[in-house]
């Protein structure tokens, strides 16, 4: 039995020999105390250099790795390895955990940092992506994660001296972090040519952007902003591993062992060479320092910790040593000194003296080593080696005795016999050799029975005998000297042993857990005299159980600080002390032992020193000495609340059952019925499996739960008011401290915890995330602001809220056990307890994790007989319940009972309504108030106690056991109910709401009936039997027992009610005659049990259902099966209907038919509605007949599970549903067709989405079905073959020349135009101009800044605030990809605060995931970034109406909707919107917690609540013939009204979440486009139109949308298409899809359009013109427009018919060439616009068109691999006079040389050819080529761009080139949408850019019968200036493309055309 209990004795860690300085760094440190603050194996270590002291934080699992140190120098943060590590931040003075951070990184976390003032850190993690993570540590929160880089990460430093920027580095890179919002966005540090690209391995910051950092060559980069500026070279000889900081100035360590300190500007100030120092040694290997004052720290690789004064620099005081790297298996105590010897794989051997905690000792061997021993009188120290020798060492000087090398493999064990006189030396190759110790260590025998491995060695008290352990566990005996094995166990019976290290024997067996054939155990010591056995295993746990402990899985105590394997484990000579020594950690542990005597009088022990270094799971108290668990205790704890199927996976299963239900929804489905019903009263009160469930709220009434309802109970009117936020079993309910809020917790996959409001009974919080399967406990603490929660998983898990913000502030795994209750204390905020089986914890928060203490138990009180479920504390004493049916009062210390209550039907108050079942019920929940005890009971009451005794019964319920039976009275209010809990009751439903009657019964019931006079009822019960009773008295009036099995439905024929149908699940139907009490017929023919059966109105045929799902008809009286076909059935008129099966009643059964069951039905007298139950809790109102299969309906929630009968009550009033197994009766009003308050039903219309198509409209199917493509997965736009130039291999030319020739110098490459003049190279570009607007899929993306002088939109990737007056336009350039939406934040502390939202790819948070930018659009400052997991892209953003949270939409598959509190990057909820597109969600312009979502065929109305998004649909069912269609806009008026913007053109009004009416056709088309003016409430509405006299595609209309003015836009559009509108001061301005801004006057609805665009398709074409500043740009839109570039504005445009593809001036300016797609070419006179000739020679696309610089040719270059020459001067015919033959691609650029004979071409196999014009012949001379100049240089291809081509152009490609007409910039137009900036010729690969400018365009195409097909464009022009001006500006554009001929791509098309 000893061993059943755990050793009462205890350890105390003492002291831990050694410091991690092996792969750490930067990892000690002085705290304010003075004190020193390491870590070591898995233990945070805190050092008193004064008082040689220690103290240890406990609080990792595994190695810690890193650490931290806080500003304030009291806290410090350590990170730990493993498969889920964590954070701890903890104080080092108490060495008590502060916070934990955890679930965010794997594997590891290898650096921390804290920046200035302490608030926030920064982890790194060992995953592969090196995450970095920013912490909100005091909340646990994290603030921000990004990927860090994809090669290791050393070091991480926040810049003190600018906020939000943080610096890491690592394997060859340093990085720059930004943080904003919650986005970290690096930048690389650029080593340019200042120092090698090489690893960083430690850094720290200083003022004025400066970063110091070293390097692994020993060198210190200095960087300034991101670049490197200089290097100290040579600063250490080696790697520097750590670099600090102090107010001095820096210090630095190396592995060349030296430490230098830098002054403030990086001067050097003093070296010291700690390897030339006395305590020095070759190898020495700096890996920390920390300067403080004169004092410094260093830390080595070899586990030393030295301290350096600087004045005695070459005198350092060793004050921590340790072994080295290499693992330490070798441990012996000396046998009468308190001294202990470690051995270990870096060849030394150290004497440790455990009373001064020092090494005084150490000697270095030749090999490794792997055990030790001492002889009996401590001469002799026995070491054995890894090669298989031992090495016998003198003590006193360490010197040799004897080497001897007998063996091959390690030596694993040693040991000296007691009496000295041998030496057993274990072996890995499984023998043991005996040697003489007298006799110089002669070997006298060998011991050879193991197979394997020797692992352990004892000896006998008398030296005779040794007993071995090998690696099979096997245990062998072998006699000594001699080493023969002895076989006999009578002989080893008595043999005492002097020392018990083996794992395996009779002794040792309780060490091992029961069920498991691990050998983890390294090590074993037993100390006979205290009774006690450590252990030392593979998982770092040190264990103590008794000795001897013979049976296994023998309860013991536990201990944690080493990390890995421990190795060894011995007690010291005097059992004072145990050492152990860890494997990997290579740490020594020492611990002190306080046997039990001592822990008596350890109360007073230090706090952090005391019991709860125990942390034994597994302690005594598991087996307590309790009597064995109470009945209904132990029914609890049996309890499952696993449901098959919850309510949260009804989404996913309707979406697998869509293609069942699309083709069964060919035929139109009957519309829902127009009846509603409304929960009036619940009979029941959740008694049997929960407590302390009912409360009374500020005035008075009761509020307690059953089924998935929250009740409040007004006991002086008898009405009740219901919570049914709920969807499923509630199992816990408390009030808050004020009495006027309720928290309530329900089952689940992922519970939700409700907290509402008693009085409006709406929901303030939802809290869900971190429970499974339920919550079964819930307690506010005492202000009412947290909330503790207790889950019902398998661990049980405790949670702590902040339940107003909906935040998780920690998380606990309760216990294995289930937990009853949860308490806060109402003294102490932070402390809380829970009870369960058999265990109490107690619990105190800290940061993210609690910790509990045990306690002690101060004293029992004998309260009640059995349990006592109940108590409540009072101001003065408690109250408390019992399963005896007592209620006591007692005293505030427990001491007296003051007073008690039976609760006795005999104590009923005379006038209490309802019966009291039995006496002394369990009682189950117990509470005061209002000069009253209200007790809940097990079996369902609810009970008021008078102080004075009597007792007023409230509410009663079924008990446990599930409900079926129900029927209701032919013609009164009232009805019958029967139960497995064996009672027959009867209900009045009349105002009073009581218990009438009651019954008990032999056996549980299943049915019931009343007979057609209402006199008899009959009951059905479980066993086969019936009765019949009188229905007044319930006295038996006949009985019956013809079934073995239950029965399971009954009924009197109608009318006289002759003969009574009994149903049972032996599949047959008994038919009595009730005046003769006979049996006169069987039906026969069920293949299975009975479920419903109806009668006709004559009484003569029966309706059959059976579980097979059959539905039979049978003749009664006899009988007889009759076959009836199914149109017949309709016409027969039944009696009743309860009936599930059968064409009436097909559309019932739900889409997902497979997991549920609709199990009753019942039909109003009326024949018009039909009600169902069915298993998922749900009652639905059905039109009656529900023909067609997936009828519509409106559905209730208010039971949990399966809904076992529905009846409705003989005059159709009521509906009355029973709870199977939440055992309730639920009363139901109902509410007839047009009776209707205006209130919102509770109802959802139907399971399915309306099969009604939504309408369809050209613009709208486009937008919702593009793909966007996303810039990082670029691939190239042109479908390019062959090797890509920087990659060929360059062919030598002819004639290489020498460098120095007498040849005539080689010609111009260039035709320049400013001779004679000094060149000056381009150095810049700005952007200055862009002319565009992305309205073709994007709204509302055009808003007035600044009343109304500037406007903001967006295109591309840039942000534009557009001045109305000048025009002129300043940008926002943050983004990194195309934006999608743009709001405006309309408070007034936000103005002109934007937030724009762009596409991105997956959501890893890296910086290409989607993201939202707030800034300010006055000084385009970012002020936060919000990356978001909306995969795909950002379609919608939204300020609230304080203006401090957005609402974020996403392109992803479940459209997530996200709010954000933006100022701080957080996320506050967030949830799937829908599963079709969402176009657009907008906050309420009054609210920060309602708004409404619009989209495909839906539209949501939204409540923020705490952290959880709650939905409504939106609600057709008030207007006739109205049509869920897809909606496209949002506008907002008074009093809760919402406008939205339909397909159709009807604009929608909505009430709340109701449709109240239609503004039918408010717009021709779809209304795209609604704007609310805030200050007058006017809402301006913008739609698709045909312009006609009355409509127009813009009008304002009144607050409530009845008036409208209508406005034309004067276009000249054939039809005008709105996507976006704002309203000014007396304008409007309008967004179109023709890429047009224009601006309406609200008076004279005159028209300015201030923004142009290209529409549709890509833009290809691009032409300046030769001698003035204009420019055109052809697109495939059709279009060729003319743009001023000194005006800003478009000067013309002209409509081609035909996609164009390239355009060029002639040479003065007088005629325009224009290629097009279809393989046309036009040339136009540019003054009159008129045609001069067209010409289609070929079939495919015009890539290039150029005239000769002499206007004589004009070469054509298309995609038929071909270039065709014109003579102009032929005239307009324009025929064909040569061609360019052999091109092996499509054409891409051609240039003509300067004198009209040559013409390069670029190809799409990246070659350049020269052609001879016009003559078309191929040019090879590759010197001859290199002597032509050429007019102009558009081509990518030649040596002389070679540079362009990137080191990542293998995705994608440079598309455009444009040498500047100075001959010396060129400047190219990349895939990834880069504009670059080059030195021209640029012939070296690779050369570094002048310049970069990102774009990001975003084209798509869809390919359609293999042609490409624009269905969306980005079309932009951008204009900058080029710096510093030429005589003449130069102008530079970019075109912007991208298309999608292959999966994904982006692209640009920059080109850069001639000077003017």
């Amino acid at each position: 039995m000893a061993a059943r209990s755990a050793p009462s004795c205890h350890l105390r860690l003492e002291w831990v020999y050694g410091y991690r300085g092996h792969q750490c760094r930067n990892n000690l440190y002085y705290t304010a105390a003075k004190e020193i603050v390491y870590f070591v194996a898995g233990v945070g270590v805190v050092y008193s250099p004064r008082e040689h002291r220690q103290k240890f934080y406990r609080g990792h699992s595994d190695d810690i790795i890193s650490l931290a140190l806080h500003p304030e120098r009291v806290l410090v943060a350590t990170g730990q390895v493993g498969k889920e590590p964590y954070i701890c931040i903890w104080d080092s003075y108490t060495v008590q955990t502060i916070s934990v951070l955890k679930d965010v990184h794997t594997h590891g976390i290898a650096c921390l940092a804290f920046d200035l003032d302490g608030q926030r850190l920064v982890s790194v993690g060992l995953d592969s992506k090196n995450a970095v993570c920013v912490w909100d540590w005091k909340r646990g929160k994290m603030l921000s994660m990004a990927p860090g880089h994809t090669d290791r990460i050393f070091d991480i430093s926040w810049d003190l001296y600018q906020p939000n920027k943080l610096v890491s580095c690592g394997v060859k890179h340093i990085k720059f972090w930004s943080l904003c919002g919650n986005a970290l966005t690096p930048k690389r540090g650029v080593f340019g040519k200042t120092g090698d690209l090489q690893t960083i391995l430690c850094l720290a910051c200083a003022r004025d952007e400066l970063t110091y950092s070293g390097a692994l060559n020993g060198d210190i980069y200095v960087w300034k902003g991101i670049n490197l500026i200089r290097t100290i070279q040579g600063a250490h000889a080696a790697g520097i591993f750590s670099m600090n900081a102090c107010e001095e100035g820096f210090a630095t360590g190396g592995r060349d062992g030296c430490i230098r300190l830098w002054d403030l500007t990086f001067k050097p100030i003093t070296v010291i060479d700690l390897r030339e120092t006395d305590q020095g040694y070759k190898g020495l290997s700096v890996r920390s320092v920390c300067w403080r004052g004169d004092h410094i720290l260093v830390g080595t690789q070899d586990s030393e910790i030295f301290e350096i004064v600087v004045q005695e620099r070459n005198k350092p005081f060793l004050i921590m040593q340790g072994h080295c790297e290499g693992e330490l298996w070798a441990l012996a105590v000396h046998p009468t000194k308190p001294l202990a010897v470690t051995g270990s794989d870096d060849r030394s051997v150290r004497i440790w003296s455990l009373v001064d905690h020092a090494l005084i000792a150490r000697c270095n061997m030749e090999e490794p080593i792997r055990c030790a021993a001492v002889n009996a009188d401590g001469i002799h120290l026995a070491l054995g080696m890894k090669d298989g020798s031992f090495t016998v060492l003198r003590v006193r000087d360490m010197t040799e005795v004897v080497h001897i090398k007998d063996r091959k493999e390690a030596i694993h064990e040693l040991k000296y016999s007691p009496d000295g006189t041998y030496l057993a030396v274990g072996c890995n190759d499984s023998s043991v050799d005996i040697y003489g110790v007298a006799q110089r260590y002669k070997k006298v025998g060998e011991c050879l029975g193991s197979l394997s491995f020797i692992t352990h060695l004892d000896w006998s008290s008398d030296s005779r005998y040794l007993q071995t352990n090998d690696g099979n566990g096997k245990r062998l005996f072998y006699r000594m000297p001699g080493g023969k094995e002895v076989t006999s166990t009578e002989e080893i019976k008595g043999v005492h042993w002097a020392s018990w290290t083996c794992v395996s024997g009779l002794e040792v067996n309780g060490i091992w857990p029961k069920y498991s054939d691990i050998n983890d155990i390294n090590s074993v010591d037993g100390n006979y005299i205290g009774q006690v056995l450590v252990t030392a295993d593979d998982y770092g746990i040190i264990k103590l159980f008794r000795y001897p402990c013979l049976r296994k899985g023998a309860k013991f105590r536990k201990y944690i600080g080493h990390s890995a394997h421990v190795t060894n484990v011995r007690w010291s000579h005097d059992y004072q002390w145990v050492i152990s020594i860890g494997g990997a950690d290579h740490s020594v542990f020492q611990w002190k032992f306080i046997p039990e005597r001592k822990l008596k009088d350890a109360v007073h022990i230090a706090p952090q020193e005391s019991l709860a270094d125990s942390h034994s799971d597994e302690s005594d108290s598991d087996l307590s000495d309790v009597p064995e668990l109470d009945s209904e205790i132990e029914q609890e704890t049996q309890l499952t609340y696993r449901r098959q199927v919850y309510k949260e996976d009804l989404p996913q299963l309707k979406e697998q059952c869509k293609e069942k239900q699309k083709s069964a929804t060919s035929k139109r489905r009957e519309r829902a019925p127009g009846n509603s019903i409304r929960l009036h009263f619940v009979h029941g009160y959740r008694g049997y499996d929960c407590r302390s469930n009912l409360f009374y709220t500020q005035i008075g009434e009761i509020v307690y739960h059953v089924a998935a309802v929250g009740v409040i109970y007004n006991r002086q009117q008898n009405t009740q008011r219901f919570y049914l936020g709920h969807d499923d079993d509630i199992l816990c309910l408390t009030i808050h401290p004020l009495k006027d809020y309720v928290a309530t917790g329900q089952v689940g996959r992922d519970p939700s915890i409700h907290i509402w409001d008693t009085e409006t009974i709406k929901p303030l919080s939802i809290l869900k995330g971190h429970h499974q399967y339920g919550v079964s406990a819930v307690d506010f603490s005492a202000d009412g602001k947290r909330l503790a929660s207790v889950g019902i998983d398998d661990s049980h898990t405790v949670v702590l809220w902040d339940w107003k913000k909906g935040e998780k502030l920690s998380i606990a795994r309760g216990s294995k056990d289930k937990i009853f209750v949860v308490k806060m204390n109402p003294y102490v905020p932070d402390k809380l307890i829970t009870a369960g089986i058999k265990h109490m914890k107690f619990w105190r928060k800290a940061g993210d994790v609690c910790i509990w203490r045990d306690i002690f138990l101060v004293k029992t009180v004998k309260a009640h007989d059995g349990p006592v479920f109940s108590m409540h504390a009072l101001e003065k004493g408690f109250v408390t319940g019992g399963k005896d049916g007592i209620v006591a009062l007692w005293d505030d210390s427990f001491e007296r009972c003051l007073k008690t209550y039976a609760i006795k039907r005999a104590a009923l108050a005379p006038g209490s309504k309802g019966l009291l079942l039995e006496d002394n019920p369990s009682i189950r929940a117990i509470s005061l108030g209002h000069g009253h005890i209200l007790v809940g009971t097990k079996n369902g009451e609810i009970l008021e106690v008078d102080k004075s005794g009597p007792i007023t019964l409230l509410v009663q319920g079924h008990m446990e056991g599930e409900v079926w039976g129900l029927a209701t009275h032919p013609y009164l209010p009232i009805c019958a109910t029967v139960s497995d809990d064996k009672t027959l009751r009867i209900w009045d439903l009349s105002p009073s709401h009581c218990m009438l009657a009651v019954r008990k019964l032999k056996k549980g019931g299943r049915c019931c009936c009343f007979s057609p006079d209402g006199k008899a009822l009959a009951v059905g019960l479980n066993d086969g039997s019936f009765l019949m009773a009188n229905a007044d008295t319930l006295e038996d009036l006949v009985s019956f027992h013809h079934r073995k099995d239950m029965i399971s439905d009954i009924r009197f024929s109608p009318g006289s009610g002759k003969y009574l149908a009994v149903a049972s699940h032996d599949s047959f139907i008994d038919i009595y005659n009730v005046m003769s009490s006979k049996r006169v017929g069987i039906c026969k023919g069920a293949t299975s049990y009975i479920t419903h059966i109806d009668w006709d109105i004559r009484g003569k045929l029966l309706q059959v259902n059976t579980g097979a799902k059959e539905q039979l008809f049978f003749e009664a009286p006899r009988g007889k099966k009759q076959t009836i076909p199914s149109v017949e059935v309709e016409k027969i008129a039944w009696a009743s209907w309860t009936s599930v099966l059968g064409l009436c009643c097909e559309g019932i059964w739900p889409v997902i038919g497979e997991v549920t069951d609709v199990t009753a039905s019942c039909l109003t007298s009326d024949k018009m509605v039909l009600a169902t139950g069915d298993d998922l809790g749900f009652v639905k109102l059905f039109r009656y007949p529900t023909k067609g299969k997936f009828g519509k309906f409106k559905r209730y929630v208010a039971h949990s599970t399966h809904v076992t009968n529905v009846r409705w009550t003989y005059d159709d009033s009521m509906l009355v549903t029973l709870g199977g197994t939440d055992m309730s009766l639920m009363v139901w009003t109902n509410e007839m067709e047009g009776y209707r308050e205006k209130r919102p039903c509770d109802s959802e219309e139907s399971d399915i989405d309306s099969e009604e198509d939504g309408g369809y409209d050209s613009d709208v199917t486009r937008e919702n079905e593009i793909s966007y493509t996303i810039r990082a997965l670029s691939t190239n736009i042109r479908p390019m073959l062959g090797i890509k130039p920087h990659l060929q291999q360059k062919e030598p030319s002819i004639d290489e020349r020498p460098p120095v020739s007498r040849a005539p110098p080689q010609p111009e490459k260039l035709q320049t135009n400013n001779v004679g003049k000094k060149k000056r190279p381009i150095e810049d570009l700005v952007l200055e101009l862009i002319f565009g607007y992305r309205g073709r899929d994007c709204r509302n993306n055009v808003h007035y800044l600044n009343d109304g002088d500037d406007i903001i939109y967006h295109t591309a990737s840039v942000g534009i605030l557009h001045n109305v007056a000048t025009g002129s336009q300043s940008f926002y350039q943050e983004h990194n990809d195309d934006i999608l939406c743009l709001t405006v934040n309309q408070h007034p502390k936000f103005i002109n605060i934007v937030a724009t939202g762009q596409v991105g790819d997956s959501a890893d948070m890296s910086a290409t995931a989607p993201s939202i930018h707030i800034w300010d659009a006055m000084n385009k400052q970012t002020l936060s970034i919000l990356r978001c997991y909306h995969s795909k892209g950002v379609c919608s953003v939204s300020f609230s109406a304080t203006g401090k949270l957005l609402l974020s939409v996403g392109l992803d598959p479940e459209h997530t909707i996200t709010i954000w509190r933006w100022q701080e990057g957080a996320k506050i909820a967030s949830r799937a919107g829908h599963n079709q597109r969402i176009f657009v969600a907008e906050f309420r312009p009054d609210s920060d917690t309602q708004f409404v979502s619009v989209g495909v065929k839906h539209v949501k109305f939204w409540t923020l609540a705490g952290r959880a998004l709650l939905s409504k649909k939106g609600l057709l069912s008030t207007l006739e013939d109205a049509r869920m269609q897809t909606m496209l806009a949002i506008a907002f008026g008074a009093n809760n009204l919402t406008f939205t913007g339909t397909i159709s053109g009807d604009v929608c009004v909505w009430k709340d979440h109701i449709l109240c009416r239609i503004v039918a056709r408010a717009h021709n088309g779809p209304v795209f486009a609604m704007y609310t003016t805030l200050r007058d409430g006017l809402i301006v509405t913008g739609g698709k139109e045909r312009p006609s006299k009355e409509g127009g595609a813009v009008k304002l209309w009144d607050q409530e949308l009845r008036r409208c003015r209508a406005f034309r836009l004067e276009t000249g559009q054939a039809t005008d298409c709105v996507r976006s509108v704002c309203r000014g001061k007396g304008k409007i301005l309008v967004g179109t899809r023709n890429a047009e801004i224009i601006e309406v006057g609200e008076k004279n609805a005159a028209c300015n359009i201030l923004v142009n665009g290209h529409v549709d398709g890509p833009i290809w074409g691009l032409a300046t013109h030769p001698s003035r500043d204009f420019f055109l740009s052809a697109a495939e839109d059709g279009t060729v427009r003319l743009w001023d570039i000194a005006d800003k504005k478009m000067l013309n445009k002209v409509n081609l018919g035909h996609a164009a593809r390239t355009v060029c001036y002639s040479p003065e300016g007088d005629m325009v060439a224009i290629g097009m797609k279809n393989g046309e070419f036009i040339i136009l006179l540019v003054s009159s616009l008129k045609i001069w000739g067209k010409k289609r020679d070929r079939r495919c696309a015009i890539h290039d068109i150029r005239f000769s610089p002499d206007s004589r040719y004009l070469a054509v270059g298309s995609s038929e691999n071909s270039v065709d020459f014109y003579d102009l001067t032929l005239g307009p015919t324009l025929n064909r006079i040569s061609y360019c033959k052999d091109i092996p691609s499509f054409v891409i650029q051609m240039d003509f040389s300067a004198d009209s004979s040559y013409l390069q071409v670029s190809s799409g196999c990246y070659k350049r050819h020269v052609y001879e014009v016009p003559s078309g012949k191929h040019l090879m001379d590759h010197a001859a080529i290199d002597r032509i100049t050429w007019a102009t240089w558009t081509s990518i291809l030649g040596d002389e761009v070679l540079g362009i081509w990137s080191r990542h152009a293998e995705k994608a490609d440079v598309n455009c080139a444009c040498v500047s007409h100075s001959g010396i910039s060129l400047v190219t137009g990349d895939d990834f949408g880069m504009v670059k900036l080059f030195d021209f010729p640029c012939p070296e690969k690779f050369v570094s850019l002048c310049f970069v400018y990102y774009y990001q365009f975003t084209p798509n195409f869809d390919v359609l019968s293999s042609a490409l097909f624009p269905i969306y464009l980005k079309c932009f022009v951008l204009i900058s200036k080029f710096f510093p001006k030429l005589s003449k500006s130069i102008y530079f554009e970019i075109k912007a493309i991208r298309n999608k001929s292959s999966p994904s791509s982006n692209t640009i098309f920059g080109t850069i055309l001639q000077k003017l």
